[in-house]
């Protein structure tokens, strides 16, 4: 007689389902009208009606399933009780007839940290730059990124009516990566992508030391991972405060699990326990291959501006 599956599959094989719920929560509300708008903290920090709905959709469908985890959401909801419609119950078969790695096996549910971004790219959206927007949800277990899903509610959006649109990708660290082709940047090419709208000068010193050969400005961390793992970018640089751990914990996830690396500017990991301070404070400089390269060449006075974080 076969075991069941460990938890953190059940997990993935339920957020993969539920991601996609809410990318159809995402679709909806634009094709609806009204994206009812708040600014947060500012005209770059933007909340929408799909941000809210898609982020109870997410996390009313996981706490369900997983009483027991910690789920930590970007968008700050008052309590109220979830429409049923918002519910997602179902989960992705593929995934959890995936093995689960070793050294997660025995990991239990109270054990394991969600990372919740319902809408990253968020300005984007609002703009109508639909490729920029992803919704994340990462995990965590002892404050490390392990298992991440990227959903993409617009991918195929330029290819104009009757296109299907959407796609889902998820990996764990020792398994691997699925939902995409994995690539690289041609040798000896460095392109970098980086922010759109939270830029500085340190960010811009911290690019223009890289010496690259293009620069991709674009929203979204999970928008700027997807150009890394698929050839599209060499590397991806943020030297400021601003990403927060629900932006990076799912793109680090499967990032790490194709053999990249996210760290600091200073080359240091963030960690993902349930009580760490939400800001990654000291930026964040991610490549698919080669990050030695790029980390040598972030300037010392961005290092000393980042020295607090």
């Amino acid at each position: 007689m076969s075991s069941s599956p460990a938890v953190l599959m059940r997990l993935m094989a339920s957020a993969f389902s539920v991601a996609e719920k809410a990318g159809d929560v995402v679709r909806s509300v634009l094709k609806a009208g009204d994206l009812d708008v708040v600014a947060k903290t500012g005209a770059n920090d933007l909340q929408t009606k799909a941000d809210r709905l898609a982020q109870q959709s997410i996390c009313a469908s996981l706490a369900r399933k997983f009483p027991r985890i910690t789920i930590i959401g970007e968008e700050d909801l008052p309590s109220q009780e979830v429409e049923e419609e918002l519910i997602e119950s179902r989960h992705s078969e593929e995934v959890l007839a995936q093995p689960c790695p070793p050294e997660y096996s025995s990991a239990r549910e109270e054990e394991l940290v969600v990372w919740v971004d319902p809408l990253d790219g968020t300005k984007e959206y609002t703009e109508g730059l639909l490729d920029h927007v992803t919704v994340l949800i990462g995990v965590a277990y002892e404050g490390r990124a392990i298992g991440g899903v990227i959903n993409q509610p617009f991918y195929n959006y330029e290819m104009g009516p009757g296109a299907v649109l959407g796609r889902t990708i998820w990996g764990v660290l020792g398994l691997g990566a699925f939902g995409f082709d994995l690539r690289e940047v041609p040798a000896g090419q460095h392109i970098v992508t980086t922010t759109r709208s939270h830029s500085n000068k340190l960010v811009t010193d911290c690019v223009d030391a890289m010496r690259p050969h293009k620069v991709i400005r674009v929203g979204g961390a999970g928008n700027k991972i997807i150009q890394l793992i698929e050839g599209k970018a060499s590397a991806y640089v943020f030297a400021s405060p601003g990403c927060k751990k629900w932006d990076t914990c799912a793109p680090e996830a499967i990032l790490h699990a194709v053999g990249g690396k996210l760290a600091d500017v200073h080359g240091n990991s963030y960690t993902y326990h349930r009580d760490v301070q939400h800001m990654n404070a000291a930026g964040v400089l991610a490549t698919l291959r080669d990050f030695d390269y790029y980390a040598s060449r972030v300037p010392a006075s961005v290092k000393l501006a980042l020295l607090t974080a």
